[in-house]
């Protein structure tokens, strides 16, 4: 059951178009009724989920607005979709990257390539600026095949992205089971982004991965944080009583959390240990003028029209006092 909470109530969002810093951003809150986060004056947006309030894009568009978000996240829009977002005054986040280019196979490799530039191209022309991608990586190989079949597939995409003055802002999930994705700690952002060498590879910020492999997230920002050209608003809570039971084991006794394991679980922002606004003054600091998305992954939200709505509310209002 969601736990109800009460909120304030939400704030009419007009898109920001001047091209104006944070700051100019937060000096017109007023006239456009805009409530950003509190420091950096960072606008607020959602990563569009998979349930079924959330399919038509229009309507969600019209709840976000009324909610007080200035921007959604999609995932392969059309050009309805992006029209659906400009028609309701919102910005357009990130959309979601084809996938198929870390193939193992070379041929299917660079056929997948050749079909995610032409989407970029296809998209950058709609307006889509940021596209959103993991790296993935196959259980059954080793680490460095992994590696090499990786920069293979994903060079020529970087460079179709270039092309387009777009980013690929890639995700630190690191997967399931085994863990096989790369790019999720600093050695593996650091060595792609080193590797690829375009301005095109940047890094979509979600402290909750970092968490979850025991990484300092704030740490992490602060190297990376010139790379970073979209965040994700999503935070993990870790549960030391189940670490000291089961370490990094399973257990035969009892149910893992939802969005996550037993020692472990994703959350919205404020209910695990992130560090929201040493986060946002890091980002402030280093230029950021992106979008902070709330990615909703939590067990007390997720599952129901009404719990996921509070749980998206609820985050947006945290965020804006960070």
């Amino acid at each position: 059951m969601v736990k109800r909470i009460a909120h304030a109530a939400p704030c009419r969002t007009i898109v920001d178009n001047s091209g104006k810093g944070s700051a100019a951003r937060m000096n017109d809150a007023a006239q456009y009724s805009i409530m950003p986060t509190r420091t950096g004056g960072f606008a607020c947006g959602f990563r569009k989920g998979w349930s079924e309030w959330q399919r038509d894009t229009a309507a969600a568009a019209k709840w976000a607005v009324e909610a007080g978000f200035e921007a959604i996240d999609l995932g392969h829009p059309s050009a309805e979709d992006i029209k659906a977002l400009t028609d309701a005054g919102l910005k357009l986040g990130t959309v979601d990257f084809p996938g198929g280019w870390a193939d193992g196979d070379a041929g299917k490799r660079k056929e997948a390539g050749e079909k995610a530039a032409a989407y970029i191209a296809e998209k950058a022309a709609l307006g889509a600026k940021l596209f959103f991608t993991v790296i993935p990586g196959d259980g059954g190989r080793s680490w460095e095949e992994n590696y090499k079949i990786a920069l293979d597939g994903f060079a020529p995409v970087a460079s179709a992205a270039e092309a387009a003055n777009a980013f690929i802002v890639i995700e630190g999930w690191p997967g399931g089971g085994s863990l096989p994705n790369l790019a999720c700690t600093p050695e593996t952002y650091r060595s792609l982004i080193k590797d690829i060498g375009l301005k095109s590879v940047a890094i979509n910020y979600d402290p909750s991965h970092l968490i979850r492999l025991g990484v300092d997230h704030v740490r992490f920002l602060q190297e990376f944080a010139p790379h970073v050209k979209h965040v994700h608003g999503k935070d993990t809570e870790l549960f030391p009583e189940a670490a000291y039971e089961l370490g990094s084991q399973g257990s035969p006794f009892r149910k893992e959390h939802g969005f996550g394991e037993h020692i472990w679980r994703y959350t919205i922002p404020g209910h695990g240990i992130a560090r929201w606004p040493t986060i946002f003054r890091i980002l402030k600091e280093n230029g950021f003028d992106g979008i902070v998305s709330v990615e909703l992954e939590d067990e007390n939200f997720n599952g129901s029209e009404a719990g996921e709505k509070a749980g998206l509310t609820h985050s947006l209002n945290f965020l804006r006092g960070a």
